[in-house]
């Protein structure tokens, strides 16, 4: 890897340290910090969209685990913050393999550290749209068993994948290696044809160049013949929450907004591979 790879600017946004800000971390500069003011101050059901999606990725690789899959790939894995994907999955089976893939070097640099004494976890730096060098990555072919089913995860990703990126693809590309048993989670921004989503599109558009929220069809269309598991493509703040919420999300700070309007902007699934 060319260490311009491992070049941290911080003069220019960052989807993932974004997304640690709206999170209430630490690893992010003034720049991400302005665009998260943005999304705080305009948009504020933003911070509640933030949790609710880490939220349901918790439980998806809870029951992915729990099904008896042992080896992930978390694609746009972003910064490491509470409850990342290898320790849920190896609260269910210690011996759990995960691949955390982004392009953000940042993440590269913390997620190396996190998981210096972790010989079953590894972050590597690369595009989700390039998934021949991901799928030949030394790291990947050390980890995991492509003869054994695996849980694939595009959490909060492909809606940063605009439609000539053909996210469909990648999904799709994914799905032919992985053999039968395997399953895979996506959650990602629908579109509400609303102000609210009309707007952040627009900031996110504005800002790093990409961003597509997209309607019920057009996300399960992303799982291609992958089969749904009940109960489909739902909001990710109702999909598998049989009980209490994992973690409050914090209040969005005004009370003209109705949160259950922000709740229906970001969904789940996870489909199998049978």
């Amino acid at each position: 890897m060319s260490d311009s790879a491992n070049v941290i600017d911080q003069s220019t946004p960052s989807i993932a340290r974004v997304y640690d800000y709206l999170l209430g971390g630490k690893d992010n500069y003034e720049v991400d910090r302005a665009v998260g003011d943005h999304f705080k101050l305009n948009l504020p059901g933003s911070v509640a969209i933030a949790f609710t999606n880490r939220q349901a990725l918790t439980r998806a690789v809870r029951e992915m685990a729990g099904a008896g899959l042992t080896q992930f790939l978390d694609f746009g894995s972003g910064l490491p913050t509470a409850d990342n994907v290898h320790q849920v999955a190896q609260r269910v089976n210690p011996d759990a393999k995960v691949v955390y893939i982004d392009n953000d070097p940042i993440v590269l640099a913390h997620g190396r550290a996190l998981l210096a004494t972790d010989a079953n976890t590894t972050v590597i730096h690369a595009d989700v749209r390039d998934s021949t060098e991901i799928r030949e990555h030394p790291e990947v072919a050390r980890l995991i068993d492509f003869g054994k089913p695996i849980g694939v995860i595009f959490s909060a990703i492909l809606h940063h994948l605009n439609d000539d990126e053909d996210p469909q693809a990648v999904v799709r590309y994914w799905a032919e290696q992985i053999p039968a048993g395997s399953s895979v989670f996506i959650s990602h921004f629908r579109s509400g044809d609303n102000a609210e989503t009309i707007e952040a599109e627009s900031k996110l558009q504005s800002t790093f160049g990409r961003g597509r929220w997209r309607t019920d069809a057009e996300i399960e269309a992303l799982f291609g013949e992958l089969v749904l598991q009940e109960p489909g493509v739902v909001a990710a703040a109702r999909w598998r929450q049989s009980g209490p919420a994992d973690g409050a999300a914090p209040q969005i700070g005004s009370a003209d907004r109705d949160l259950s309007v922000w709740e229906e902007l970001i969904v789940a699934a996870i489909a199998d591979k049978r």
